[in-house]
Protein backbone atom coordinates (compact mmCIF):
# COMPACT_ATOMS: atom_id res chain seq x y z
CA UNK A 1 0.00 0.00 0.00
CA UNK A 2 3.01 2.22 0.37
CA UNK A 3 5.02 2.87 -3.11
CA UNK A 4 5.52 6.32 -5.50
CA UNK A 5 2.62 7.82 -7.55
CA UNK A 6 2.96 5.92 -10.85
CA UNK A 7 1.43 7.45 -14.37
CA UNK A 8 -1.91 5.74 -16.27
CA UNK A 9 -3.30 6.21 -19.72
CA UNK A 10 -5.21 8.90 -20.23
CA UNK A 11 -8.95 8.89 -22.24
CA UNK A 12 -8.67 7.33 -24.88
CA UNK A 13 -5.34 6.05 -24.64
CA UNK A 14 -4.28 9.26 -25.60
CA UNK A 15 -2.24 11.23 -22.83
CA UNK A 16 -0.79 9.73 -19.50
CA UNK A 17 -2.37 11.27 -16.16
CA UNK A 18 -0.07 10.83 -12.54
CA UNK A 19 -2.13 7.97 -10.33
CA UNK A 20 -1.80 8.02 -6.87
CA UNK A 21 -3.72 5.28 -3.98
CA UNK A 22 -5.71 7.52 -1.94
CA UNK A 23 -6.93 11.15 -3.20
CA UNK A 24 -7.77 13.30 -0.32
CA UNK A 25 -10.08 16.22 -1.00
CA UNK A 26 -10.00 18.98 1.39
CA UNK A 27 -6.97 20.13 4.47
CA UNK A 28 -9.07 21.11 7.30
CA UNK A 29 -8.66 19.17 10.29
CA UNK A 30 -10.82 16.05 8.04
CA UNK A 31 -8.33 16.53 5.41
CA UNK A 32 -5.32 16.85 7.08
CA UNK A 33 -6.37 13.71 9.70
CA UNK A 34 -6.82 11.88 6.90
CA UNK A 35 -3.19 12.37 5.47
CA UNK A 36 -1.54 11.98 9.21
CA UNK A 37 -3.70 8.39 9.57
CA UNK A 38 -2.58 7.24 5.44
CA UNK A 39 1.16 8.24 6.69
CA UNK A 40 0.83 6.09 10.30
CA UNK A 41 -1.01 3.41 7.99
CA UNK A 42 2.34 3.18 5.99
CA UNK A 43 0.69 4.29 2.50
CA UNK A 44 2.93 7.20 1.07
CA UNK A 45 1.40 7.62 -2.11
CA UNK A 46 -1.53 9.93 -1.88
CA UNK A 47 -2.26 13.59 -2.35
CA UNK A 48 -4.21 16.06 -0.49
CA UNK A 49 -6.11 18.60 -2.81
CA UNK A 50 -6.81 21.77 -1.71
CA UNK A 51 -9.26 24.47 -3.63
CA UNK A 52 -7.38 27.51 -1.66
CA UNK A 53 -3.86 28.56 -1.50
CA UNK A 54 -3.33 27.10 2.52
CA UNK A 55 -4.78 24.55 4.58
CA UNK A 56 -6.85 25.33 7.34
CA UNK A 57 -9.89 24.74 5.83
CA UNK A 58 -13.13 26.36 7.84
CA UNK A 59 -10.65 28.15 10.03
CA UNK A 60 -8.74 29.69 6.75
CA UNK A 61 -12.37 30.46 5.22
CA UNK A 62 -13.43 32.15 8.58
CA UNK A 63 -11.20 34.68 9.81
CA UNK A 64 -14.26 37.07 10.90
CA UNK A 65 -13.26 39.49 13.54
CA UNK A 66 -14.08 37.53 17.28
CA UNK A 67 -14.17 33.94 15.10
CA UNK A 68 -13.67 31.67 17.99
CA UNK A 69 -14.70 27.96 18.92
CA UNK A 70 -17.06 26.99 20.91
CA UNK A 71 -15.48 23.52 21.66
CA UNK A 72 -12.72 23.69 24.86
CA UNK A 73 -9.72 23.82 23.40
CA UNK A 74 -7.66 20.82 24.65
CA UNK A 75 -10.71 18.75 23.27
CA UNK A 76 -10.35 20.40 19.70
CA UNK A 77 -7.40 19.24 18.69
CA UNK A 78 -6.02 15.68 17.41
CA UNK A 79 -5.60 13.15 20.05
CA UNK A 80 -2.34 12.07 17.92
CA UNK A 81 -1.33 15.93 18.19
CA UNK A 82 -1.73 17.62 21.41
CA UNK A 83 -1.19 21.05 21.99
CA UNK A 84 0.10 21.70 25.84
CA UNK A 85 0.42 25.79 24.40
CA UNK A 86 -3.29 26.47 23.75
CA UNK A 87 -3.20 30.48 24.68
CA UNK A 88 -6.99 30.20 26.09
CA UNK A 89 -9.76 27.71 27.27
CA UNK A 90 -11.79 28.82 24.09
CA UNK A 91 -9.15 29.55 21.44
CA UNK A 92 -9.85 31.77 18.36
CA UNK A 93 -9.35 31.22 14.88
CA UNK A 94 -5.52 32.29 14.46
CA UNK A 95 -5.05 29.92 17.30
CA UNK A 96 -6.38 26.98 15.56
CA UNK A 97 -5.33 28.04 12.17
CA UNK A 98 -1.93 27.73 13.46
CA UNK A 99 -2.61 24.54 15.30
CA UNK A 100 -3.83 22.99 11.74
CA UNK A 101 -0.37 24.45 9.92
CA UNK A 102 1.94 22.80 12.62
CA UNK A 103 0.14 19.70 12.02
CA UNK A 104 0.56 20.02 8.27
CA UNK A 105 4.59 20.63 9.31
CA UNK A 106 5.11 18.18 11.94
CA UNK A 107 3.95 15.19 10.13
CA UNK A 108 5.36 16.26 6.66
CA UNK A 109 2.33 16.05 4.77
CA UNK A 110 3.45 19.25 2.51
CA UNK A 111 4.67 16.83 -0.25
CA UNK A 112 1.45 15.19 -0.41
CA UNK A 113 -0.57 18.68 -0.53
CA UNK A 114 -1.50 20.70 -3.69
CA UNK A 115 -2.68 24.07 -3.23
CA UNK A 116 -4.82 26.04 -5.64
CA UNK A 117 -6.25 22.51 -7.02
CA UNK A 118 -10.17 22.78 -6.95
CA UNK A 119 -11.84 19.29 -7.85
CA UNK A 120 -14.17 20.27 -10.72
CA UNK A 121 -15.03 16.49 -10.95
CA UNK A 122 -14.46 13.17 -10.21
CA UNK A 123 -15.85 9.88 -12.27
CA UNK A 124 -15.78 5.99 -11.28
CA UNK A 125 -13.94 4.09 -14.35
CA UNK A 126 -16.06 1.04 -13.21
CA UNK A 127 -14.03 -1.17 -16.37
CA UNK A 128 -10.44 0.42 -14.26
CA UNK A 129 -11.81 0.26 -10.85
CA UNK A 130 -10.40 3.67 -10.34
CA UNK A 131 -11.46 7.55 -9.84
CA UNK A 132 -10.77 10.09 -12.60
CA UNK A 133 -10.22 13.24 -11.12
CA UNK A 134 -10.50 16.60 -12.74
CA UNK A 135 -9.08 19.26 -11.29
CA UNK A 136 -7.98 23.10 -11.58
CA UNK A 137 -4.87 21.91 -11.83
CA UNK A 138 -5.06 19.08 -14.01
CA UNK A 139 -6.31 15.69 -14.18
CA UNK A 140 -4.98 12.37 -11.67
CA UNK A 141 -6.52 9.11 -11.11
CA UNK A 142 -7.27 7.60 -7.90
CA UNK A 143 -8.07 3.74 -6.77
CA UNK A 144 -9.89 5.74 -3.51
CA UNK A 145 -11.09 9.10 -2.98
CA UNK A 146 -11.54 10.32 0.56
CA UNK A 147 -14.12 13.25 0.63
CA UNK A 148 -12.96 16.05 3.36
CA UNK A 149 -14.45 18.94 2.30
CA UNK A 150 -16.75 19.49 4.90
CA UNK A 151 -20.57 20.44 5.78
CA UNK A 152 -19.11 24.25 6.80
CA UNK A 153 -17.00 25.25 3.72
CA UNK A 154 -19.32 27.00 1.27
CA UNK A 155 -21.54 30.14 2.39
CA UNK A 156 -25.21 29.98 2.17
CA UNK A 157 -26.73 33.60 0.97
CA UNK A 158 -30.26 33.73 1.14
CA UNK A 159 -32.08 35.18 -2.67
CA UNK A 160 -33.36 38.55 -1.65
CA UNK A 161 -35.09 40.59 -3.66
CA UNK A 162 -33.19 43.61 -4.49
CA UNK A 163 -29.89 42.48 -3.42
CA UNK A 164 -28.48 42.88 -6.67
CA UNK A 165 -29.12 46.55 -7.10
CA UNK A 166 -28.04 46.89 -3.03
CA UNK A 167 -25.00 50.40 -3.76
CA UNK A 168 -23.41 48.94 -0.88
CA UNK A 169 -21.06 46.45 0.34
CA UNK A 170 -22.32 43.24 0.57
CA UNK A 171 -20.37 40.09 2.08
CA UNK A 172 -20.44 36.64 4.23
CA UNK A 173 -19.47 36.05 7.05
CA UNK A 174 -16.85 33.07 5.90
CA UNK A 175 -15.31 35.28 3.09
CA UNK A 176 -15.09 38.56 5.69
CA UNK A 177 -13.69 41.76 3.15
CA UNK A 178 -10.60 42.46 5.26
CA UNK A 179 -10.15 45.53 3.17
CA UNK A 180 -13.37 47.57 3.85
CA UNK A 181 -13.40 49.87 6.68
CA UNK A 182 -16.41 49.13 8.79
CA UNK A 183 -15.86 52.49 10.83
CA UNK A 184 -18.39 55.01 10.96
CA UNK A 185 -20.69 52.73 8.92
CA UNK A 186 -24.47 51.63 8.58
CA UNK A 187 -24.19 47.60 8.78
CA UNK A 188 -27.25 44.92 8.97
CA UNK A 189 -26.02 41.77 10.01
CA UNK A 190 -28.40 39.22 8.72
CA UNK A 191 -28.75 36.21 10.98
CA UNK A 192 -28.35 34.91 14.59
CA UNK A 193 -26.13 31.75 14.45
CA UNK A 194 -22.72 30.99 15.92
CA UNK A 195 -20.98 33.41 13.32
CA UNK A 196 -23.35 36.28 14.33
CA UNK A 197 -22.94 36.57 18.37
CA UNK A 198 -19.32 36.71 17.79
CA UNK A 199 -19.25 39.20 14.89
CA UNK A 200 -22.02 41.33 16.54
CA UNK A 201 -20.06 42.39 19.89
CA UNK A 202 -16.72 42.31 17.99
CA UNK A 203 -17.93 45.09 15.20
CA UNK A 204 -20.68 46.94 17.23
CA UNK A 205 -17.79 49.58 18.97
CA UNK A 206 -16.69 50.65 15.77
CA UNK A 207 -19.76 51.28 13.76
CA UNK A 208 -21.98 54.03 13.12
CA UNK A 209 -24.86 51.71 13.89
CA UNK A 210 -25.23 48.53 13.65
CA UNK A 211 -29.03 46.67 13.32
CA UNK A 212 -29.27 42.88 13.33
CA UNK A 213 -32.09 41.02 11.17
CA UNK A 214 -33.29 38.58 13.19
CA UNK A 215 -35.70 35.36 12.28
CA UNK A 216 -35.09 32.87 15.04
CA UNK A 217 -33.51 33.99 18.37
CA UNK A 218 -30.71 31.47 19.76
CA UNK A 219 -30.59 30.13 22.50
CA UNK A 220 -27.26 31.66 24.10
CA UNK A 221 -25.64 30.28 27.39
CA UNK A 222 -22.53 32.32 29.19
CA UNK A 223 -19.13 31.46 27.46
CA UNK A 224 -16.82 31.07 30.40
CA UNK A 225 -13.21 31.79 28.02
CA UNK A 226 -9.91 32.80 29.71
CA UNK A 227 -6.26 32.73 29.26
CA UNK A 228 -4.78 29.73 29.97
CA UNK A 229 -1.95 30.52 32.48
CA UNK A 230 1.73 30.02 31.84
CA UNK A 231 2.03 27.70 34.52
CA UNK A 232 -0.89 25.82 33.44
CA UNK A 233 0.87 25.63 30.28
CA UNK A 234 4.01 24.29 31.62
CA UNK A 235 2.49 21.46 33.57
CA UNK A 236 1.26 20.25 30.27
CA UNK A 237 4.25 20.33 28.45
CA UNK A 238 6.13 18.61 31.17
CA UNK A 239 3.95 16.70 32.78
CA UNK A 240 1.58 15.22 29.89
CA UNK A 241 -1.14 13.29 32.14
CA UNK A 242 -2.20 16.65 33.36
CA UNK A 243 -3.00 17.41 30.03
CA UNK A 244 -4.46 14.10 29.20
CA UNK A 245 -6.91 14.38 32.24
CA UNK A 246 -7.92 17.61 31.44
CA UNK A 247 -8.99 16.59 27.89
CA UNK A 248 -10.85 13.43 29.41
CA UNK A 249 -12.93 15.40 31.61
CA UNK A 250 -13.81 17.61 29.21
CA UNK A 251 -14.54 14.83 27.21
CA UNK A 252 -16.52 12.43 29.96
CA UNK A 253 -18.73 16.09 30.86
CA UNK A 254 -20.03 16.07 27.35
CA UNK A 255 -20.55 12.58 27.04
CA UNK A 256 -23.08 12.20 30.33
CA UNK A 257 -25.12 15.33 29.06
CA UNK A 258 -25.98 13.57 25.70
CA UNK A 259 -28.88 11.33 26.79
CA UNK A 260 -30.48 14.62 27.53
CA UNK A 261 -30.71 15.99 23.95
CA UNK A 262 -30.92 12.25 22.53
CA UNK A 263 -33.61 10.60 25.00
CA UNK A 264 -34.79 12.90 27.80
CA UNK A 265 -35.23 16.43 25.92
CA UNK A 266 -37.34 17.25 28.87
CA UNK A 267 -34.32 17.51 31.02
CA UNK A 268 -33.00 20.69 29.61
CA UNK A 269 -35.07 22.96 31.33
CA UNK A 270 -32.53 24.04 33.86
CA UNK A 271 -30.31 24.46 31.19
CA UNK A 272 -32.84 26.72 29.77
CA UNK A 273 -33.23 28.97 32.99
CA UNK A 274 -29.33 29.29 33.38
CA UNK A 275 -29.85 30.40 29.12
CA UNK A 276 -32.42 33.33 30.42
CA UNK A 277 -30.77 34.13 33.63
CA UNK A 278 -27.88 34.88 31.10
CA UNK A 279 -29.96 36.96 28.91
CA UNK A 280 -31.44 39.02 31.83
CA UNK A 281 -28.01 39.89 33.55
CA UNK A 282 -27.66 42.09 30.38
CA UNK A 283 -31.43 42.61 28.57
CA UNK A 284 -33.27 44.55 31.00
CA UNK A 285 -35.69 46.04 28.66
CA UNK A 286 -38.76 43.21 28.76
CA UNK A 287 -39.48 43.82 24.75
CA UNK A 288 -35.93 43.45 23.86
CA UNK A 289 -36.38 40.04 26.29
CA UNK A 290 -39.36 38.91 24.69
CA UNK A 291 -37.54 39.41 21.17
CA UNK A 292 -35.05 37.25 22.30
CA UNK A 293 -36.81 34.56 24.07
CA UNK A 294 -36.89 31.27 22.04
CA UNK A 295 -39.92 29.92 22.06
CA UNK A 296 -38.74 26.13 20.95
CA UNK A 297 -36.57 24.00 23.13
CA UNK A 298 -33.08 24.13 23.99
CA UNK A 299 -30.79 22.46 21.71
CA UNK A 300 -33.32 22.61 18.90
CA UNK A 301 -30.85 24.82 17.32
CA UNK A 302 -27.41 24.80 17.85
CA UNK A 303 -26.89 26.35 21.51
CA UNK A 304 -24.69 29.14 21.13
CA UNK A 305 -21.94 30.62 24.04
CA UNK A 306 -21.25 33.96 24.36
CA UNK A 307 -20.75 36.16 27.69
CA UNK A 308 -20.89 39.36 25.36
CA UNK A 309 -23.74 39.15 23.15
CA UNK A 310 -26.79 40.21 24.97
CA UNK A 311 -24.63 43.17 26.20
CA UNK A 312 -23.76 44.46 22.65
CA UNK A 313 -27.57 44.47 21.77
CA UNK A 314 -28.56 46.34 24.74
CA UNK A 315 -25.86 49.02 23.45
CA UNK A 316 -27.94 52.10 21.87
CA UNK A 317 -26.55 52.17 18.64
CA UNK A 318 -27.40 48.48 18.20
CA UNK A 319 -30.88 47.34 17.15
CA UNK A 320 -32.92 44.01 16.55
CA UNK A 321 -34.84 43.62 14.07
CA UNK A 322 -37.00 40.43 15.13
CA UNK A 323 -39.22 39.50 11.64
CA UNK A 324 -36.14 38.72 9.61
CA UNK A 325 -34.96 40.46 6.03
CA UNK A 326 -37.93 40.54 3.54
CA UNK A 327 -36.20 42.58 0.68
CA UNK A 328 -34.06 45.81 -0.30
CA UNK A 329 -34.94 48.96 -2.04
CA UNK A 330 -31.84 50.07 -3.24
CA UNK A 331 -30.08 51.05 0.17
CA UNK A 332 -32.88 49.84 2.41
CA UNK A 333 -33.29 46.99 4.01
CA UNK A 334 -37.52 46.11 4.86
CA UNK A 335 -38.00 43.64 7.23
CA UNK A 336 -41.08 41.28 7.24
CA UNK A 337 -43.03 43.78 9.51
CA UNK A 338 -42.49 46.41 7.42
CA UNK A 339 -39.68 48.31 9.28
CA UNK A 340 -37.08 50.22 7.06
CA UNK A 341 -32.99 50.71 7.76
CA UNK A 342 -30.67 52.31 5.83
CA UNK A 343 -27.74 50.79 5.49
CA UNK A 344 -24.01 51.02 4.25
CA UNK A 345 -22.82 47.49 4.20
CA UNK A 346 -24.96 44.27 4.70
CA UNK A 347 -23.57 41.01 6.42
CA UNK A 348 -24.96 37.65 5.36
CA UNK A 349 -23.95 35.47 8.57
CA UNK A 350 -26.33 33.02 7.08
CA UNK A 351 -24.91 29.50 7.15
CA UNK A 352 -23.68 27.07 4.52
CA UNK A 353 -24.53 24.38 2.53
CA UNK A 354 -24.84 21.68 4.73
CA UNK A 355 -27.81 19.02 3.26
CA UNK A 356 -27.11 20.03 0.07
CA UNK A 357 -23.35 19.74 -0.04
CA UNK A 358 -21.67 21.66 -3.35
CA UNK A 359 -19.29 19.12 -3.64
CA UNK A 360 -22.17 16.22 -3.88
CA UNK A 361 -23.08 17.27 -7.62
CA UNK A 362 -19.08 17.26 -8.57
CA UNK A 363 -18.88 12.94 -7.80
CA UNK A 364 -20.34 10.96 -10.87
CA UNK A 365 -20.55 6.93 -9.63
CA UNK A 366 -20.66 3.50 -10.85
CA UNK A 367 -24.19 4.17 -12.47
CA UNK A 368 -23.29 7.46 -13.64
CA UNK A 369 -25.57 9.72 -12.01
CA UNK A 370 -23.61 12.08 -9.16
CA UNK A 371 -23.99 11.65 -5.82
CA UNK A 372 -26.38 14.83 -5.25
CA UNK A 373 -28.74 12.66 -7.39
CA UNK A 374 -27.88 9.88 -5.01
CA UNK A 375 -28.98 12.20 -2.08
CA UNK A 376 -31.96 13.88 -3.51
CA UNK A 377 -34.52 12.28 -1.16
CA UNK A 378 -31.57 12.92 1.90
CA UNK A 379 -28.55 11.87 2.47
CA UNK A 380 -27.30 8.89 3.69
CA UNK A 381 -24.22 7.18 4.18
CA UNK A 382 -22.92 3.53 5.68
CA UNK A 383 -21.63 4.43 8.95
CA UNK A 384 -21.72 8.27 8.14
CA UNK A 385 -18.72 6.99 5.72
CA UNK A 386 -19.74 5.71 2.25
CA UNK A 387 -22.58 5.85 -0.36
CA UNK A 388 -24.13 2.63 -2.44
CA UNK A 389 -23.09 3.36 -6.21
CA UNK A 390 -19.93 4.88 -5.14
CA UNK A 391 -16.97 2.27 -4.58
CA UNK A 392 -13.84 3.53 -2.97
CA UNK A 393 -15.18 6.83 -2.12
CA UNK A 394 -15.51 7.48 1.19
CA UNK A 395 -16.33 11.22 3.57
CA UNK A 396 -15.48 12.74 6.55
CA UNK A 397 -17.85 14.33 8.43
CA UNK A 398 -20.11 12.29 6.69
CA UNK A 399 -24.28 12.40 6.76
CA UNK A 400 -25.22 12.03 11.07
CA UNK A 401 -21.63 12.29 12.06
CA UNK A 402 -22.34 15.59 13.07
CA UNK A 403 -22.25 16.62 17.56
CA UNK A 404 -24.65 19.21 19.08
CA UNK A 405 -22.43 19.22 22.37
CA UNK A 406 -18.82 17.77 21.83
CA UNK A 407 -15.69 18.05 19.37
CA UNK A 408 -16.27 17.15 16.09
CA UNK A 409 -12.21 16.11 16.37
CA UNK A 410 -13.43 13.16 18.07
CA UNK A 411 -15.99 12.10 15.48
CA UNK A 412 -13.21 12.89 12.36
CA UNK A 413 -10.87 10.30 14.46
CA UNK A 414 -13.10 7.65 14.75
CA UNK A 415 -14.14 7.92 10.87
CA UNK A 416 -10.21 8.14 10.84
CA UNK A 417 -10.10 4.34 12.01
CA UNK A 418 -13.06 3.10 9.63
CA UNK A 419 -11.32 4.50 6.66
CA UNK A 420 -7.67 3.15 7.92
CA UNK A 421 -9.96 -0.85 8.08
CA UNK A 422 -11.69 0.14 4.88
CA UNK A 423 -8.17 0.69 3.03
CA UNK A 424 -6.55 -2.47 5.07
CA UNK A 425 -9.14 -4.98 4.08
CA UNK A 426 -8.90 -3.41 0.12
CA UNK A 427 -4.98 -4.16 0.41
CA UNK A 428 -5.86 -7.82 1.64
CA UNK A 429 -8.19 -8.76 -1.34
CA UNK A 430 -6.29 -6.86 -3.70
CA UNK A 431 -3.16 -9.19 -2.60
CA UNK A 432 -5.56 -12.70 -2.31
CA UNK A 433 -5.13 -15.71 -4.40
CA UNK A 434 -8.23 -15.10 -6.38
CA UNK A 435 -6.04 -12.32 -8.09
CA UNK A 436 -6.90 -8.83 -9.85
CA UNK A 437 -7.62 -5.63 -8.16
CA UNK A 438 -10.79 -4.82 -6.87
CA UNK A 439 -12.84 -2.09 -5.28
CA UNK A 440 -15.58 -1.71 -2.13
CA UNK A 441 -18.92 -1.22 -2.69
CA UNK A 442 -21.29 -0.40 -0.01
CA UNK A 443 -24.58 -2.69 -0.21
CA UNK A 444 -27.49 -0.47 -0.76
CA UNK A 445 -29.29 -2.94 1.80
CA UNK A 446 -26.52 -2.08 4.11
CA UNK A 447 -26.70 1.50 3.59
CA UNK A 448 -30.76 1.47 4.20
CA UNK A 449 -30.55 -0.21 7.11
CA UNK A 450 -27.90 1.58 8.89
CA UNK A 451 -30.18 5.01 7.86
CA UNK A 452 -33.05 3.78 9.19
CA UNK A 453 -31.55 2.33 12.28
CA UNK A 454 -30.14 6.48 12.76
CA UNK A 455 -33.76 8.29 12.01
CA UNK A 456 -35.55 5.46 14.66
CA UNK A 457 -33.43 6.91 17.03
CA UNK A 458 -33.58 10.31 16.08
CA UNK A 459 -37.05 10.87 16.24
CA UNK A 460 -37.26 11.36 19.79
CA UNK A 461 -33.82 13.63 20.06
CA UNK A 462 -34.56 17.50 20.52
CA UNK A 463 -33.33 17.76 17.30
CA UNK A 464 -36.31 16.49 15.90
CA UNK A 465 -38.64 16.83 18.76
CA UNK A 466 -37.81 20.19 20.27
CA UNK A 467 -40.27 22.52 17.92
CA UNK A 468 -37.50 24.59 15.69
CA UNK A 469 -36.65 24.26 12.22
CA UNK A 470 -32.81 24.22 11.69
CA UNK A 471 -29.91 23.67 9.44
CA UNK A 472 -29.55 20.06 10.80
CA UNK A 473 -32.63 19.02 8.81
CA UNK A 474 -32.70 18.78 4.77
CA UNK A 475 -35.47 20.34 2.43
CA UNK A 476 -37.64 16.79 3.53
CA UNK A 477 -37.59 17.99 7.44
CA UNK A 478 -35.56 14.96 7.63
CA UNK A 479 -32.31 15.42 10.11
CA UNK A 480 -29.09 13.77 8.17
CA UNK A 481 -26.65 16.14 10.21
CA UNK A 482 -26.66 14.71 13.52
CA UNK A 483 -25.52 11.80 15.27
CA UNK A 484 -28.01 10.90 18.13
CA UNK A 485 -25.44 8.84 20.44
CA UNK A 486 -22.20 9.81 21.94
CA UNK A 487 -19.28 9.74 20.57
CA UNK A 488 -17.97 6.61 22.21
CA UNK A 489 -20.81 4.86 20.74
CA UNK A 490 -19.97 6.31 17.30
CA UNK A 491 -16.30 5.05 17.93
CA UNK A 492 -17.49 1.27 18.49
CA UNK A 493 -19.68 1.69 15.13
CA UNK A 494 -16.34 2.50 13.17
CA UNK A 495 -13.85 0.79 14.71
CA UNK A 496 -13.16 -1.54 11.65
CA UNK A 497 -14.90 -2.77 8.65
CA UNK A 498 -17.95 -5.48 8.52
CA UNK A 499 -17.21 -7.37 4.97
CA UNK A 500 -21.07 -8.27 5.11
CA UNK A 501 -22.18 -4.74 4.47
CA UNK A 502 -19.81 -4.60 1.44
CA UNK A 503 -19.93 -6.18 -1.97
CA UNK A 504 -16.47 -6.92 -4.18
CA UNK A 505 -16.13 -5.33 -7.66
CA UNK A 506 -13.33 -6.77 -9.72
CA UNK A 507 -11.81 -5.70 -13.17
CA UNK A 508 -13.46 -6.35 -16.24
CA UNK A 509 -16.28 -8.52 -14.31
CA UNK A 510 -19.65 -6.31 -13.63
CA UNK A 511 -20.84 -8.77 -11.25
CA UNK A 512 -20.56 -7.69 -7.44
CA UNK A 513 -19.60 -10.49 -4.72
CA UNK A 514 -20.62 -10.25 -1.77
CA UNK A 515 -17.05 -8.75 0.32
CA UNK A 516 -18.05 -11.31 3.18
CA UNK A 517 -17.46 -14.65 0.96
CA UNK A 518 -14.65 -12.83 -1.12
CA UNK A 519 -12.77 -12.07 2.30
CA UNK A 520 -13.66 -16.04 3.62
CA UNK A 521 -12.65 -17.34 -0.06
CA UNK A 522 -9.19 -15.46 0.11
CA UNK A 523 -8.26 -16.23 3.38
CA UNK A 524 -8.44 -12.24 4.40
CA UNK A 525 -7.57 -11.02 7.84
CA UNK A 526 -4.82 -13.69 8.43
CA UNK A 527 -1.63 -11.78 6.85
CA UNK A 528 -0.57 -7.86 7.88
CA UNK A 529 -1.11 -4.87 5.57
CA UNK A 530 2.08 -5.27 3.50
CA UNK A 531 4.80 -1.85 4.10
CA UNK A 532 2.19 -0.73 6.79
CA UNK A 533 3.84 0.90 9.76
CA UNK A 534 2.89 -0.10 13.41
CA UNK A 535 -0.41 1.76 13.69
CA UNK A 536 -0.53 4.66 16.61
CA UNK A 537 -2.10 2.71 18.89
CA UNK A 538 -3.77 6.59 20.44
CA UNK A 539 -5.19 6.57 16.55
CA UNK A 540 -6.66 3.36 15.65
CA UNK A 541 -8.01 2.17 19.35
CA UNK A 542 -9.23 5.27 20.50
CA UNK A 543 -12.05 5.36 22.29
CA UNK A 544 -13.69 2.09 21.46
CA UNK A 545 -14.07 1.04 25.60
CA UNK A 546 -15.63 4.35 26.09
CA UNK A 547 -15.29 5.35 29.57
CA UNK A 548 -13.17 2.81 30.56
CA UNK A 549 -9.79 3.80 28.61
CA UNK A 550 -7.51 6.66 29.42
CA UNK A 551 -8.06 10.20 29.14
CA UNK A 552 -6.26 10.10 25.84
CA UNK A 553 -7.61 6.79 24.06
CA UNK A 554 -11.53 7.70 25.11
CA UNK A 555 -10.87 11.37 23.80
Amino acid sequence: MGGTSGTTGGAGGTGVREHVRVAVIGSGFGGLGAAVRLRREGITDFVVLERADSVGGTWRDNSYPGCACDVPSHLYSFSFAPNPDWPRTFSGQPAIRAYLEHVADTFGLRPHIRLDTEVRMIRWDADELRWEIETAAGELTADVVVSATGPLSDPKTPEVPGLAEFPGKVFHSARWDHDYDLRGKRVAMIGTGASAIQIVPAIAPEVERLTLFQRTPPWVMPRTDRAITAVERWLHRQLPFTRAARRGMLWGLRELQVSAFTKHPNRLGLIESLAKANMARSIKDPALRAKLTPSYRIGCKRILLSSEYYPALARPDVDLVASGLKEIRGSVLVAGDGTETEVDAIIFGTGFHVTDMPIAERVVGAEGQTLADAWKDGMQALRGATAAGFPNWMTIIGPNTGLGNSSMILMIESQLNYMADYLRQLALLDGSSLGGRVALGARPSAVNRWNRQVQARMERTVWNSGGCTSWYLDAQGRNTTVWPGTTGEFRRETRSVDLAEYEVLRVGERERVPAVAVAAAAGAGAAPLPGALPPDPRASHAGGAGVAGTAEDVA
